[in-house]
């Protein structure tokens, strides 16, 4: 059975609030400096099915096309990025490193050649499928609880935004869906306990 003391538990979610606000405070420098470029910095974002920009799946995450669009993302990155955060740095990096490495290669991979892709989208659908998926992997009702708050909220807009429109990039929303739905699989309890050597999945982490 593992323990963790609630110093601790409070420790990693302080930590992991202050990378949560590193990652939203670069996109909002990056934004500042892109504005003043005239956007220049668009053009080292995701280009689909160009093996020489692959190394894109990095920098879209962190790459907006408008003021508006960076506002669009911040508000539900930072209220689920928050949610992730409480269960430390660790774990808010692990999700989004999975999410922007295997979101990025579905997006790469489906997405029209041609048009490069931007935006921290992906990875706010990402946050919002592990967020739904992580209770019933994890066997916790209060993770479950939470995740009904997250579809209750943003449930609609996500699926909206599933819809082919205008410049939208359905395809890096759905890839980073589905990367969010793994992230919450290959982080479970149950998988972690295991792959410690224990067999026996973990009772008593953050709920």
């Amino acid at each position: 059975m593992s323990v963790t003391s609630p110093n601790a538990k409070s420790v990693a979610r302080q930590e992991g609030f202050a990378l949560l606000g590193a990652m939203v405070a670069l996109m909002w420098v990056i934004e500042l400096i892109n504005s003043v470029d005239s956007y220049k910095l668009d053009q080292d974002g995701l280009y689909p099915h160009n093996v020489d920009r692959i190394w894109g799946i990095f920098t879209t995450p962190f790459l907006h096309a408008s003021w508006s669009h960076l506002i669009g993302n911040t508000i539900p990155l930072v209220f689920m990025g928050a949610l992730i955060a409480l269960e430390g740095a660790r774990r808010l990096a692990a999700v989004t490193l999975i999410v922007i490495v295997l979101g990025g290669l579905g997006t790469w991979l489906v997405s029209p050649a041609g048009v490069p892709v931007v935006g921290a989208s992906g990875v706010v659908f990402g946050y919002a499928t592990y967020l739904l998926a992580r209770g019933f992997f994890n066997h916790s009702m209060t993770q479950i609880l939470a995740g009904v708050v997250v579809g209750a909220v943003f449930g609609s807009a996500l699926l909206a935004s599933l819809v082919p429109h205008g410049n939208v990039s359905w395809q890096g929303h759905l890839c980073g869906g589905i990367a969010g739905v793994i992230a919450a699989w290959l982080l479970s309890r149950d998988r972690e306990s295991t792959a410690a050597g224990t067999g026996q999945p973990g009772r008593a982490l953050t709920g």
